[in-house]
Order: structure tokens, then sequence, then C-alpha cells
């Protein structure tokens, strides 16, 4: 039986980073695992620049509540919910995951967590487990899964490469370049065919 993994920002939604980059006006926070494939360092100089800029949750969730869906997500989703159960792996955290796990239909999704002061203030972040999105997919198919793993980012080709097929999808030329051997797609039709593919 096969699970479909996917990433969640860049390929079913835009990145959170970006968007609240843009409507604060502070460009140093559109850094993503595109750019840094660090995730920890990532993180705490985002955390840091919020507080730089007195930043708190609150601030964050009301940009991702005008956040949509990519087009043809949502309908790329539910076709393929159909075919075989769906997981989204994301490194995003629960806080911020909700209006868009709403948008695309309540997928089912492991994220991690934030550490919140009473005043709102991020403070820290809880990873579920290390390397969550290749940990995750190895534990799925130590307990008789198949999976197909599809993402966008550094961050994503660990589960990737341990997947019984994967892709890149939506991803940086850079990232592409240096794994040729991962096929890569942009638009969600041909990924789906291709999935259909790796299952038959």
């Amino acid at each position: 039986m096969y699970i479909a993994c996917f990433d969640l920002e860049g390929v079913l939604v835009p990145e959170i980073w970006i968007a609240f980059a843009e409507a604060t006006g502070i460009p140093e926070l559109k850094r993503t695992t595109r750019d840094e494939p660090d995730y920890d360092k990532l993180m705490r100089f985002r955390l840091n620049t919020l507080k730089e800029h007195g930043l708190k949750l609150k601030d964050v969730q009301n940009t991702i509540a005008a956040i949509d869906p990519f087009d043809g997500a949502k309908e790329f989703l539910d076709t393929l919910r159909t075919e075989m159960q769906v997981i989204i792996l994301s490194d995003t955290f629960t806080e911020f995951a909700a209006p868009l796990m709403q948008k695309l239909g309540w997928p089912t999704i492991f994220c991690n967590s934030l550490e919140v002061a009473e005043d709102g203030e991020i403070t820290g972040f809880r990873m579920r487990v290390q390397d969550s999105k290749r940990t995750t997919v190895k534990g799925l198919q130590a307990i008789g899964f198949d999976t197909i793993a599809t993402g966008d980012s550094f961050n994503d080709l660990g589960m990737i490469e341990a997947s019984s097929a994967g892709f890149l999808f939506r991803t940086t030329p850079q990232i592409h370049a240096a794994h040729p051997e991962v096929p890569a797609f942009t638009e969600y039709s041909d990924l789906l065919e291709a999935i259909r593919k790796a299952v038959r």
C-alpha cells in the first residue's frame, strides 16, 4: 500500500515566510529552506528577526489567514486522496497550519510546534523529531507502507531519496541541477500522472 507524502510550502501553498516578509516589508524574512539547508539555523534567524521588530504570533497568523493554496492544489489533493493515502510532512508549525489545512480540505499533516510566551512572542520551537521528513517516511515504511515523496526544497531531499519514488515540484533551478536524477514537474496534472505510474 502506498502513502503519498508532500511538502506543504512551495508545493501546495505559497511560502508563509515570503508572504510575511512582503506584508511586513522585512526582506530578510524571505529566506527559506530553498536558500538555507540548516533548518535550525534558519528558524533561529527568523525568531531573532521577529523579536527585533516586535512581531508576535498573531502578526504571522494574520498573514497566513490571507494566503490561499496554489491554483489546482486542493483539486489535486482531492483526486489523489481517492486513490491512496496522503500525508503532508511539513517543517511548519501547528500554530500556522490550520487555516491552510481548512482551505485544502483538512488533509492529514505532520508538523512541529512553537513555544509562545503569554504576550504572544514566539520564543522557540519544538521539532517533532530530528530530520522529521526522512524519519517519518522511514517509520511509515517500517509499518508496511511504500512511500512516494514530493517536495521543492533542500529539506525535502531526504524523504525523496528514502522513498520508492520521489519528485521535485516547482523547485529552484539550483536544486534541480544538483539532483538531475529526481524527476521535476511544475504542473499538478503531470505530477499526478507520475505518481500514478509509480504505483502501477
